[in-house]
């Protein structure tokens, strides 16, 4: 039953970060007028596959990241061009569908040759019907149909490179943005779950160790020592030790509800400690607890996170120190198996790493698409897209070899042991 939830918590581990992530992208770029044509999460071939309105939602066979593909940022459509046969179905006199073959089966259908066609700006049709010249309105909604698969048109106002810089900017940002608030959410929610450090208690005493031959125990609560107040902070009463080897400390202590006075004298072993094993005792948070405890581990999680990326990026590291999808799912499992708290602890740190990451300026990445927005705005004209589609394919087949190569090394490691 345990290994039945570890497997349900990884894969709800990753199909939460990604739809968060592909979310972010969708919500911002339909808030633009983008045509989304589809939603995916995983790569691959389909497993599962369903269109609502105009998005087309799948899940894919690979779970190793997800997409969402928007009129325009690739070629899509068969062109048509003037000599062609078509055939078009017509919905309130206007062009509903357009088909490319199996004429034989459009007896409903108006069959002719094409004059003249416009699917972007204009969106009329001019054909020839056996002789007669005639011209429609194409629907800006028209299906496409080529070979039994049907597209969407995309007029030139519904594709992605028609907005302006600041909403193809805002709709790549949104992706790691989404990540950033789920990591926000999770990071306030543990500790509202855990509670907040209110007091530092003794776990245990070390036999023979100044603390035992004070007459501490455990889960005597430490109040004062010196007249200075503890509180929470188990550092500040760590140095106080340090700083007072083989002098006598005056020791506060709370013991079943009564305040009680004992002196010890650190030893000067290793500058000074009197054998005892701290704990943290909570006390229950409230929201404002959760806001602040919540943004200073999304802080101090970013620092570190930033960190092993500036590493990466000098070669500060072996390759033991990578783990691919392996490495992920064998580390998640034992975070699961330590507890709700823990998971979505976890859960919040891999949301900010997929934000972070995703924000590197490296080809194929958010950050490297919106580097190229950068340099537009700068520029005053976009780059040529051919050539930009080359670059993040480069970028997106080396983090291809570089994901294999990770993966081989978890694999070997395991093997190893």
């Amino acid at each position: 039953m345990a290994t039945l939830q570890n497997a349900f918590q990884i894969v709800l581990l990753f199909f939460v970060l990604v739809t968060i992530h592909e979310w972010g992208h969708f919500y911002f770029a339909k808030r633009a007028g983008i045509l989304v044509r589809e939603f995916a999460i995983g790569f691959g071939p389909k497993i599962l596959s369903f269109k609502k309105d105009e998005t087309r939602f799948t899940l894919r066979l690979l779970p190793i990241g997800g997409f969402v593909r928007m009129a325009g940022e690739d070629p899509e459509m068969v062109q048509i061009n003037p000599g062609q046969r078509i055939s078009v179905a017509l919905q309130d006199d206007q062009v509903s569908h357009i088909y490319t073959g199996d004429f034989d089966k459009r007896m409903d259908s108006l069959i002719g040759v094409v004059e003249e066609i416009d699917l972007e700006r204009k969106l009329f049709v001019r054909l020839d019907l056996d002789g007669e010249q005639r011209q429609f309105a194409i629907h800006p909604q028209a299906l496409l149909i080529v070979k039994g698969k049907e597209t969407q048109i995309a007029p030139l106002d519904r594709q992605f490179a028609s907005k302006t810089v600041t909403q193809r900017a805002l709709s790549i940002f949104a992706g790691p943005m989404m990540n950033f608030i789920l990591a926000f959410i999770l990071f306030v929610t543990v500790v509202l779950m855990a509670g907040v450090p209110d007091k530092i208690k003794i776990r245990s005493t070390e036999p023979g160790a100044p603390a035992e031959k004070s007459g501490l125990i455990a889960n005597d609560i430490v109040l004062k020592i010196n007249d200075e107040s503890i509180g929470p902070d188990g550092n500040k009463l760590k140095n106080l030790i340090k700083q007072s080897a083989n002098k006598p400390m005056v020791w506060i202590i709370e013991r079943n509800g009564e305040q009680i006075r004992k002196e010890v004298t650190p030893d000067d072993k290793d500058g000074g400690l009197v054998g005892v094993t701290l704990s943290s005792e909570n006390r229950k948070a409230t929201v404002l607890d959760g806001v602040k405890s919540g943004w200073s581990s999304f802080s101090m999680a970013t620092v570190s996170i930033l960190d092993s990326f500036g590493k990466l990026a000098t070669l500060q590291f072996k390759m033991d120190d990578l783990g691919g999808p392996v490495r992920i799912v064998e580390f998640t499992s034992e975070q699961a198996s330590a507890g709700w708290a823990q998971y979505i602890f976890w859960t919040a740190l891999m949301s900010l790493y997929l934000g972070l990451f995703n924000l590197l300026p490296f080809p194929a990445l958010d950050g490297s698409r919106l580097v190229f927005l950068a340099f537009e705005a700068v520029r005053g004209k976009p780059v040529d897209p051919s050539r930009e589609s080359i670059v993040h394919f480069v970028g997106f087949a080396m983090l291809m070899l570089l994901m294999i190569a990770v993966t081989y090394n978890d694999i070997l490691r395991l093997v190893k042991g």
